[in-house]
């Protein structure tokens, strides 16, 4: 493939990411959580909502590897379905933040003046609110919900993806090939998508994948606090809420999600890290 020839930026890239050993040990636990979140229905040895009161509280066993819950739910099965929830909010909220924060900054950093100053002191507005507390807040005013939480981790993760391609676009068009495109009559749609925002695609890669185990992070949060997905969908953060009862003799209803919950964002920011390493201009030869 022509991606893939040899001394290739994405093919110099892939070799720098391959001698990454956390790198590529994210990619595979990333990989696992994927193809499980898929294939929930088969992998899990019970339906997420199927209750028996009469094995409630049974502590793992061959049965139920990880045990059951205060409803007698197989807490393995829960854990396999919370994990489409996790990744769905963490991977669409992001891609809500960086569609519309990539724009946002595009035409800031594009058409400067006081278009500039109107976008990014909104950032600067949101910026300054802590990510989890304006979460917290949209999440309130919307409600409950899967989308709604989708949006409400996506709009608190705008305004970095804004910032960052704003920084980008200013290094990038003073370049000369773009006073070329302006001279051959490019429109300044077609410039912003064709020739500055390809060249910042590697900090928005980088910064998504970490973004993503940030956004999850912050799904988990809500759901703790009774303003992500709602009961009885299973939901990491949802399934920690519902154990802070049982911490004294059952804590391995909240040790195996929050374990689920470490692994995820552990893996997403060794990724994160690797990718960063390998897109660094500095590294390349």
């Amino acid at each position: 493939m022509v991606l893939l020839r040899k001394n290739s930026n994405l093919y110099l890239t892939l070799v720098r990411l391959r001698r990454n050993r956390l790198a590529v040990l994210g990619l595979w636990i990333m990989l696992i959580l994927l193809l499980t979140a898929v294939f929930a229905p088969l992998l899990a040895p019970y339906h997420y909502a199927t209750q028996n009161l009469v094995d409630a509280f049974e502590p793992p066993s061959w049965a139920h590897p990880l045990g059951t819950d205060d409803f007698g739910r197989d807490i393995l099965s829960r854990i396999i379905y919370g994990a489409q929830v996790s990744l769905q909010v963490g991977v669409f909220a992001v891609s809500l933040a960086m569609l519309s924060g990539g724009v946002l900054g595009a035409i800031a950093g594009y058409y400067g003046g006081h278009l500039d100053d109107v976008i990014m002191r909104f950032m600067d507005v949101l910026f300054a609110i802590p990510q989890i507390l304006l979460a917290i807040t949209i999440a309130a005013a919307l409600g409950p919900g899967l989308m709604n939480l989708t949006i409400a981790v996506g709009i608190a993760a705008l305004p970095t993806f804004a910032r960052i391609v704003r920084g980008a676009v200013l290094s990038i068009v003073g370049q000369e090939y773009i006073e070329a495109a302006r001279c051959m009559g490019a429109s300044d749609a077609w410039i912003i998508a064709k020739h500055i925002l390809p060249n910042c695609s590697a900090p928005i890669i980088v910064q998504g994948t970490l973004r993503v185990a940030q956004a999850i992070l912050a799904a988990a949060a809500l759901s703790f606090l009774g303003l992500g997905i709602q009961p009885p969908f299973p939901e990491w953060g949802g399934m920690l809420a519902g154990s802070r009862g049982y911490l004294r003799d059952y804590a391995y209803m909240a040790v195996f999600p929050g374990l689920a919950i470490m692994i995820t964002i552990m893996a997403l920011n060794f990724l994160g890290d690797g990718l960063r390493d390998a897109m660094d201009p500095k590294l390349k030869r």
